[in-house]
């Protein structure tokens, strides 16, 4: 492991995270992977079955419990990584969540809709990159990848926000609305720009990353996003592992795409 980057990737026990995990466990490149999850008993599961999948590989994994909504997990495991293996060479802030169906459904409200994913995906990601920073300016090539989502303010004009057109009236009724998600993944988008700005004299590399339209758990309707054309999460997987490994170095402070462009802010 001495030799490996180590590399840490929040929710990566599922979904695009799962997808990253096993692309770089399978690559020819060494690499020590830190499996984040929200309990311990998750991110075992998880790497039980990267186990299965991917034999005979000689990358390494290991579970690290880390839940971006509290303060105290995510110091307990800049505590674990600081004591072994010591160091961090790529952080990928890939965790979040998505409580859109959770309101549709009636379990919650919608101020906490909006709240929720809001703690998660921009303050739980900012203090992570926050706590972890230290870990990661001892790398000598320190990468940090946001998984931007679906968070293009100008594809969503143009494509309407993946929502047909609604008839006139009060209330209006979607079988899929993920704008508590959508908006906070667009405040990711800004946070990238920022840490990108204030890491530029440290030769940190920053980009967003914008995985497609995948169907993965996180909106809870993995089935209707296959529906409407989503594709295969390990499509975001590839895309992720190819920004770690270089391919796309001269678009450092951007939002990248997985067909070698950008995405339009």
């Amino acid at each position: 492991m001495a030799s490996s980057k180590v590399i840490l990737v929040t929710g990566g026990n599922s979904g695009i995270g799962y997808e990253t995990v096993k692309a770089l466990l399978q690559s020819d490149k060494a690499y020590h992977i830190l499996l984040g999850a929200r309990s311990s008993e998750k991110a075992k599961l998880a790497i039980e079955t990267l186990h299965k999948e991917c034999s005979n590989v000689t990358n390494t994994v290991e579970s690290i419990q880390i839940d971006l909504t509290s303060d105290e997990s995510i110091e307990t495991a800049f505590k674990q990584v600081k004591a072994n293996p010591g160091r961090l060479d790529i952080l990928v802030n890939n965790a979040g969540a998505a409580l859109d169906l959770e309101f549709m459904e009636g379990h919650i409200s919608l101020r906490s809709r909006f709240n929720a994913a809001y703690d998660i995906n921009v303050a739980g990601t900012n203090v992570i990159t926050w706590v972890f920073m230290p870990l990661l300016l001892q790398s000598a090539d320190p990468r940090l990848i946001f998984v931007g989502g679906l968070s293009s303010i100008t594809s969503a004009a143009e494509s309407g926000s993946l929502l047909p057109p609604s008839p006139a009236g009060w209330p209006k009724h979607f079988n899929f609305d993920p704008i508590g998600y959508r908006c906070s993944k667009v405040a990711l988008n800004m946070l990238m720009i920022d840490w990108n700005h204030k890491l530029k004299a440290d030769g940190v590399k920053v980009w967003a990353v914008a995985p497609g339209f995948l169907a993965t758990n996180l909106g809870g309707r993995p089935e209707l996003a296959k529906q409407m054309g989503a594709g295969h999460p390990s499509e975001g997987g590839d895309i992720i592992k190819r920004v770690v490994e270089g391919e796309r170095d001269a678009d450092v402070g951007k939002f990248v795409a997985k067909n070698g462009g950008f995405v339009p802010w």
